[in-house]
Formats: C-alpha cells, structure tokens, sequence
C-alpha cells in the first residue's frame, strides 16, 4: 500500500524506526494530489515547498535520535476557514480571495508545535454553508467513490483529501454536521467534539454557538490523537472550557461489556431515508449488542424541530458575524462605487455567492424589529428543549446511536434547485450541535452500488472517551474503515 493511504498512527511507528522518512510520506502525498487533484478538487490551495521543508526538519530531529510526537512529519490538510499564518484563507469565497492572515488559528499553531506537516487548504462550501461542497467559489469537490457524486459538506475538501490519500488526515469544522455528514458518505471518520473542547480562535466564524472544529481521519486511533493535540482552554477564546484534557487514547479499548446504548426511535424514519442506510446501521447496532454492550430504545420529542430551528439560529449568527466583510478592512473590494455606501453593497453583492446571500437575507429577518420575539427568542427556547432531552437521555445512558446521514451520497446538482431537501441532508446531526455534544461518524457499511454508510455515536458533553471506546470497538470488530476508493 502506498505510504499516502496508511493512517497516522502507522506512519508514525515507521519513522520512529526509521524505515520511512517524512519526505518520503509527504511525497508520496503529493503524488497522489497530483494524480487525482485535477478529479477531486480537494484543494484550494497547495504549499508545497514549506511541507517538504517542514518534513525534511522533522527527519533531521529524527537522525539526530529526538523523541517526535505522534503526529509529527504528519501530511494534514487544514479546512480553509482556518486562520494560517502567510497561507491564504478564503473560506471557499471570492469575498476573501487575496485574503492571508497574519496570524494562526490556535489549533493551527498547536499543529505546529507538533511538527505537522500542512500540505495546504482544503476546499469548501462558502463560509461553511452547505451539505454538500458545491457552493465554493473554487468549484465543487467530488466524491471519491463516486465522482458523479458529492462528498457532503461544508467540509467535503478536508474529508476528500483524507479519503484519497490527499492527505493522511485533516481537520474541518462542524456547525450542524459539516464533519460527520461528509465523514459518512465518504467512509472515513470524524467527530465534532464538545462545544468548548477545542478553541474556535481563529476560524472564521459561521454561527458562533455552533461551530466546532474537529478531527477527520483514516480511524479512530488517529481521531484520538488529533484530539488530543487540539484540545484544551485558549485563553484567546472565552467560550473554550478550562477542564483537563485526558489522554484520549486510553479509551481506546476493545470492550463494551456493560455499555448502555440508546437508540432514538426519532432517528429511524420511513420518509427520506434510505432503507440501506436503515439496514446497515441496524446490523451495525446488533453488532454493537452481541459485543456486549446493551441496547435499548429511547425517544428524543424534540428532534423533529432541530432543522427549522438551525435554520433560524445558525442564519441569525450568520448574519451577525459576516457584517465584517464589507470591502473596508480586508479581502474583496468593489471597484468604481460611486459612494462608500454603493462600495459596501456592491463589495457583498459581487463577493458573497448565492447561498451566503439567502442566509444573511434569513437571518437579518429573524433578527428585525418585530420578529426577534417571534422567531430567534422562540428559536432559543426551542434550543433549551432539544438539549434537555439529550440531558434525560444520558441519565440512562452512556451513548446514543443513529445513523449519520439518511442517504448515501447523492449526484451532484440533485439538490441545488432545492434549498428544503439539501438542508434535510443534517436532519441527524443537527441537534447535536444545537446541544453543544460531542458526535463522531465512523464506517459501518456500504449500500448495494458501493456508496459508503456512516454510523452516528453521540455522548454526554467532555465524554469523548466513551465514544471513542464505542467507536473503537467497532471498528476493531469490523473492516469498513480500511476500505479504500478505486480512483
């Protein structure tokens, strides 16, 4: 096997003993860009020279018998809503096309500390809004297992590049699925942690209350260690908890005897959902049983309002945080405005694609005189209601169990021209970051035509370790993760 499709961990164990070389892996990384790039579009930008530099350095700490840590000499690809020093962000727009940050986003320079090797930016839907990464203003990103087909989104680029060999992993963000939906349809893993878990300086926001970034990866042994160099309190980010942060790879366990599994009845419909995706994540859950751990229903009330009101909190924020991109102080600027006011409205008009233009328009609405009671404040409770199940729920249990997404991957430009069914594409991973718990998607199977399916464990807030328990388990008990796409 090419040394671009191992797993981190892997490649790890084979620097330290010195049988590869980080230039070698990194090489064998852009071997693969080169080969399937111009298919895929993972990428919205490459750096080549500084990752081989930075790979090279990591070799010489190597020869000269220095202890690496685990995700050094590394190939990873960063989603391009994340801040990097001297690298461009864009974000998937044309609003931010010249734009490059003076600065790293913290998980960015928590990376650098452990001398990963950044290969470049990952393409994405615009500002991280779509279920599908088709709405980049660097062109859509295709499925690798079908390229007729999209990869999910909003972090489809990051997802791909992990899928192909593009990258050995990646990191992406989450505001209502964007890393477990894609992670689903294309057969790798990814998890959202906790709200709070891991800083948010430095991304470029979405909607503030919901966004997470997170770990996408070949398994979950390397999900655990990419956690585990991400997370902990930023003091530049008010909203990330100042808890410890365990070693998330001594959850990794071949045991659930005695696990207490929720299945909620609301996550398992006749409407909208593929029946293989049914069937395979029901075999998956009978798996999980004779494993050992026990399984048992439970209802959610509240899941049926999680779309409508993600719609209106995440447009509302929306609307609120890319005020900023005006033409005044950085990226796109409007050319021959005739006032400062015309330069405003043409710099938005010209910079922002169609989708981020619907959800600002939405989201000043819900925010407007005479309807913030009616529609962001009633949102709000609504909000209050869905974690409160959650919190019932994990009184009895320890994690609950759904599929990921209700299809497989669909063809591309199916669900443009209709805004309700592409929204219903996170109809399962919404509510977990309308609750702020952390979710993760693994592999659990594929569908008749060879289309990847993603099983869904979500745990109580700061209990990834028991997710990653589950997940592993699985995984250790299954082959889905090690199957790799033809392309």
């Amino acid at each position: 096997m090419e040394l671009c499709h191992l797993a981190a961990h892997d490649i790890h164990h084979l620097l330290v003993k010195r049988e590869v070389s980080s230039v070698e892996v990194t090489e064998s990384v852009f071997r693969q860009i080169d080969k399937v790039e111009d298919t895929i579009n993972s990428y919205i930008m490459l750096d080549r020279v500084k990752a081989l530099n930075k790979a090279s350095e990591v070799d010489k700490k190597i020869s000269a018998g220095e202890k690496i840590p685990h995700l050094a000499g590394i190939p990873m690809a960063i989603k391009d809503n994340m801040c990097t020093n001297g690298l461009l962000t864009t974000c998937g727009s044309n609003i931010l096309n010249n734009y490059i940050p003076p600065y790293d986003a913290t998980v960015v320079k928590k990376l650098r500390e452990q001398d990963v090797v950044i290969i470049g930016k990952a393409n994405m839907d615009e500002f991280a809004m779509g279920s599908s990464t088709e709405t980049s203003y660097f062109g859509i990103t295709r499925n690798p297992w079908d390229t007729n087909t999209v990869p999910g989104g909003s972090s489809g680029g990051s997802v791909t590049a992990t899928t192909a060999g593009e990258a050995i992993c990646a990191l992406g963000s989450d505001t209502g699925g964007s890393i477990r939906q894609p992670a689903s349809l294309c057969s790798v893993v990814g998890l959202k942690p906790t709200y709070g878990r891991v800083s948010r300086y430095g991304l470029v926001a979405f909607a503030s209350s919901l966004d997470q970034i997170g770990p996408i990866t070949k398994d979950v042994t390397d999900s655990a260690l990419l956690l585990n160099a991400i997370s902990g309190r930023d003091e530049m980010d008010s909203t990330s908890v100042d808890l410890p942060v365990p070693d998330y790879t001594k959850s990794l366990i071949n045991d659930i005897k005695g696990i207490k599994i929720g299945i909620p009845e609301e996550y398992f419909v006749d409407d909208g959902m593929d029946p293989e995706v049914n069937q395979k994540v029901r075999d998956a859950i009978d798996l999980l049983s004779k494993l050992g751990a026990e399984c048992e229903d439970v209802s959610l009330p509240t899941t049926e309002y999680g779309i409508a009101d993600y719609q209106i909190i995440s447009r509302a924020e929306a609307s609120s945080n890319l005020a900023r991109f005006d033409g005044t102080r950085y990226g796109y600027r409007a050319e021959n405005a005739e006032s400062l006011m015309n330069m405003y409205k043409k710099t938005r008009s010209e910079g922002f694609g169609p989708e981020v233009k619907l959800r600002i328009m939405l989201g000043t609405y819900a925010l407007s005189t005479g309807y913030y009671d009616a529609y962001y404040l009633k949102a709000q409770k609504v909000r209050t209601l869905i974690k409160n199940d959650f919190d019932k729920a994990f009184e009895k249990f320890d994690v609950l169990v759904t599929p990921t997404s209700p299809t497989t991957a669909f063809k591309i430009g199916e669900k443009t021209d209709d805004p309700l069914t592409m929204y219903l594409s996170d109809i399962f991973t919404v509510n977990c970051n309308m609750a702020g718990i952390p979710g993760i998607s693994i592999p659990c199977g594929f569908s008749s035509s060879g289309l990847p399916i993603g099983l869904q464990i979500l745990g109580k807030p700061f209990d990834e370790e028991t997710i990653f328990r589950v997940s592993y388990t699985f995984e250790q008990n299954t082959d889905y993760h090690s199957k790799r796409p033809n392309i």
